[in-house]
């Protein structure tokens, strides 16, 4: 468009450090010898100076002329003859950054220049306050091009990440360097090289992962603040320290302090954002942005600042966030604040993740009787960074003392939780519970023993027991505060079990009780909402209902986005089940083994020992036999997960470990599992360990699916029962129609294998046709599942090599003789990903090069 003259003018349109300035530098360096360049930089000083930005061009000009439009144009016009004769071109290219801080009488030449052809402009400017009038008035009239960079979505993120680091970028990491950069790039870059000079960003195990919260005060990001923040005009300053320290602070305080044109200008320049509610507050675009500032002001300074918000801001209508943040700004400048108002603002920190203000505050109360709750709530901050050890320890000294607390529960929950995750037995947590709990005063047990026992029934999977107190919980005439976590966990805890039995639909239900009585629960400290999701999601995928478990799993993730470091990892692993369930290994390879990763730094749902198994699973299932005997050490590492878990995690590396040795160790295994007593009465986890079994190809489960799947609720236990019934019946016609079938129902992974089924019968009775027919329908279920050079599990039940669906393309483009720039240009991808994916395809295939690629593919 630039070199070619296709358009005289073209306006790049972003907001700060979206990448404009870079465009305009890179083009300046990608075309000097090509083009005869001028470069013109927009000033906040100069804005008010008329053709101030122009002075290096005429200076030659007397004192009249150079407030003279025409003379101003004729001495541009000569020193562009100047250029051109000592240039090969006669193409002059003017370059303009930060175009909306010209001034009118610059923006009026500049705007000749281009109506008179006189040279070709690229003006860089924010969408606020935008282009000056004669500038902008040329794109109105159609003599100039308009380009809007926007901030980096989601999908570039993810993109850049990719490109940048050597190795695999989790969801986690991905959301997080997303939502702190905001998109922009020249913030994301700060973020990036600060966090891995501070060791946050750190590669465990090819997994790139965060062990904490991107860095306010790193280097890279106080210059790139200080960059923005100097560039503005002193009333504009200061406007931005008051709100970085008091926001969200109410609009009107600040117009009040610095006048309402100022705070029109900074929201005009998207600096600042206004919340939507009466009253409307102020906050700076972004969060490690304010923090960047408050870390640049002094103690002294930052009290003025406060004094001068105190005189004109209401304390006592302060909420939310707005009045956690003055509690936290009154502490950094040394002043004293009330242990009532100490205590509000620590939960409110909690309830934000803010984990480490939390503590801060918390750590400040004195007052004997708010002095437990306080400890409480340091208790949860550390249990929400996985430290556990050190919140048991401050739960032991503060439960007692809440015993007649709402929180009371909550906190007895938490505190088992805590030494549970720090390797202790619920037995040996409870011995001291029990001393103190005694019995009411109707002689019933005490609501501390009451919890317990729920945990014990629980740790049990013993749905009957659960159920009688469930129904006695039910029944109960009082109507206590207590009574409400209570019955979220006895209704939760039944969901679970009852699932485990084979029942997922009454599992269901209880799960979506439990789920009704937590909107009393919001502010609890223990942590209700994950607890019921987990038993939600499971009983969603017992019955097969895979689309119902990722919304709930989507649902909460949207509306819970601040708790994704403490919750990410379990978020992920349940992910990761639920692809495994659907048999789409790959995908649950990726997502499984960075969730294995961040459950390793903080496992508040204790999964780690569940998710390590699968991902030892999936890996050694896909022949990666060097990850899968590493996550097989992490499953024999990991502490106990709970009975409920440990059971089928037992199940899943018991058929990994199979997978690997082909001994005939683990189905041996497998079957001794399904034959003992914890098996007894959970027919649901029977029937997925005969589904592992079935998997590993052992034919002689199929009877047993049968009768196990008869009994099971749900449509994966009907769509079990049609794929062994079916089998056993070994008619073509019969498996094709299963097959069908199970395919229309969404259990792809099951139709392949009846498809597989189907093709080796009908050749068997000479029907071939019929038979390639079924092939091809197996290779379509397997291109849906991602997996498209795998044979059906009872073909070949290991393939020598995987090639993952992105690996296929590439190898595909490659062998066709493309090389990996036009691979990369056409699948949408960077060079450095395609020799990435290819450098692996060589180590899998066992060659060297391009050349021995095809020979070596999977017929």
């Amino acid at each position: 468009m630039v070199r070619n003259r296709t358009s005289q003018a073209v306006f790049v349109m972003a907001g700060a450090g979206i990448g404009k300035s870079s465009l305009t530098e890179a083009l300046a360096e990608r075309l000097t010898g090509e083009l005869n360049i001028l470069q013109i930089h927009g000033s906040s000083a100069l804005a008010a100076v008329p053709f101030g930005v122009l002075t290096p061009y005429t200076g030659d000009l007397t004192a009249e002329e150079s407030v003279s439009p025409v003379a101003v144009l004729r001495s541009m016009w000569t020193y562009f003859e100047t250029l051109r004769e000592g240039s090969s071109s006669s193409q002059v290219l003017l370059l303009v950054d930060d175009a909306h801080y010209l001034d009118e009488a610059s923006a009026g030449v500049i705007a000749d220049l281009i109506s008179a052809g006189w040279a070709t402009v690229v003006a860089a400017a924010r969408p606020r306050p935008g282009l000056p009038q004669p500038l902008d008035q040329l794109w109105y009239d159609g003599l100039a091009e308009r380009v809007d960079l926007r901030p980096l979505n989601r999908e570039q993120i993810e993109e850049v990440l990719a490109h940048i680091l050597d190795g695999t970028v989790p969801d986690a990491t991905v959301d997080a360097a997303w939502s702190a950069s905001g998109g922009n790039p020249r913030i994301l870059d700060a973020l990036l090289h600060d966090a891995a000079e501070a060791g946050i960003l750190s590669k465990s195990n090819g997994i790139w992962i965060l062990l904490g919260s991107l860095p306010a005060d790193g280097a890279r990001l106080a210059a790139v603040v200080a960059k923005d923040y100097l560039r503005r005009r002193p009333e504009e300053q200061e406007a931005l320290k008051l709100i970085a320290l008091a926001g969200p602070v109410g609009r009107k305080v600040i117009e009040d302090i610095c006048g309402a044109p100022v705070v029109r200008s900074l929201l005009d320049q998207q600096m600042v954002v206004e919340s939507v509610g009466i009253p409307s507050e102020l906050l700076l675009w972004n969060r490690l942005f304010s923090n960047a500032i408050r870390n640049s002001i002094s103690v002294s300074r930052s009290l003025q600042l406060q004094e001068k918000i105190r005189a004109h801001q209401d304390g006592t209508v302060l909420r939310g966030e707005g009045r956690l943040r003055f509690v936290e700004w009154s502490l950094e400048c040394g002043v004293r604040v009330s242990d009532a108002d100490l205590l509000e603002a620590a939960q409110q920190a909690l309830a934000l993740f803010r984990n480490d203000s939390a503590r801060t505050i918390a750590a400040r109360v004195q007052d004997s009787g708010m002095a437990p709750l306080a400890r409480a709530i340091q208790a949860r901050a550390l249990y929400n960074v996985g430290a556990y050890p050190e919140a048991a320890a401050l739960l032991d000294s503060c439960w007692l003392q809440l015993a007649d607390d709402p929180q009371g529960p909550a906190v007895l929950l938490l505190r088992v939780s805590a030494h549970q995750a720090a390797g202790h037995q619920l037995a040996a947590v409870a011995e001291d519970v029990k001393d103190h709990a005694g019995r009411a005063a109707d002689g019933s047990l005490a609501w501390q023993e009451e919890i317990l026992q729920l945990l014990r029934s629980g740790a049990d999977v013993d749905y009957r027991a659960l159920a009688a107190e469930v129904d006695t919980i039910r029944n109960r005439s009082s109507t206590e505060a207590k009574d409400e976590p209570i019955t979220a966990l006895a209704e939760a805890l039944l969901a679970h079990a009852l699932t485990a039995a084979g029942r997922p639909a009454e599992g269901l239900d209880a799960a979506l009780l439990a789920a009704s009585e937590l909107p009393p629960l919001e502010d609890s400290l223990f942590f209700f909402p994950e607890f019921v999701l987990g038993r939600l999601v499971i009983s969603y995928l017992a019955m097969g209902e895979w689309e119902s478990a990722e919304r709930e799993l989507n649902s909460y993730a949207a509306g819970h986005a601040a708790g994704a470091a403490t919750f990410g990892g379990s978020l992920q692993m349940l992910r990761g089940y639920s692809l495994l369930r659907q048999g789409r290994m790959e995908r649950a390879y990726q997502m499984l083994l960075p969730a294995v990763e961040a459950l390793r730094l903080n496992d508040p749902l204790q999964l780690f020992r569940f998710g390590s198994s699968l991902g030892f699973y999936v890996a050694a299932r896909l022949g990666d036999a060097a990850q899968a005997k590493r996550l097989e050490q992490d499953h024999k590492d990991a502490v106990a997960g709970g009975p409920a878990h440990d059971f089928l995690a037992g199940a899943y590396a018991a058929a990994a470990a199979e997978y690997l040795s082909r001994d005939g160790k683990g189905v041996a295994s497998l079957h001794t599992m399904l034959t003992a007593a914890e098996a007894s009465g959970r027919a649901g986890h029977r029937l997925e360990l005969l589904a592992l079994c079935w998997d590993l190809g052992d034919p002689s489960v199929v009877p047993m699916v049968q009768e196990a799947a008869s009994g099971v609720e749900g449509r994966w236990a009907d769509a079990m029962l049609t794929l062994a019934t079916s089998w056993e019946a070994a008619g073509g016609d019969s498996l094709m129609e299963a097959a069908a079938s199970l395919e229309g129902a969404g259990f792809v992974n099951l139709a392949r294998e009846a498809y597989a089924r189907a093709s080796a019968v009908l050749e068997q009775t000479g029907e071939r046709r019929r038979s390639r027919q079924a092939v091809a329908q197996r290779e379509r279920c397997d291109h849906e599942l991602g997996e498209r050079f795998r044979e059906g599990r009872f073909i070949a039940a290991a393939p020598a090599v995987h090639l993952t669906r992105r690996e296929q393309d590439i190898v595909e483009l490659a062998v066709q003789g493309l090389t990996d720039r036009e691979i990369a240009q056409r699948l949408m991808v960077s060079v450095r990903t395609v020799e990435g994916h290819l450098y692996r395809t060589y180590v899998k295939l066992g060659v060297r090069s391009r050349d021995e690629l095809e020979s070596a593919l999977p017929k």
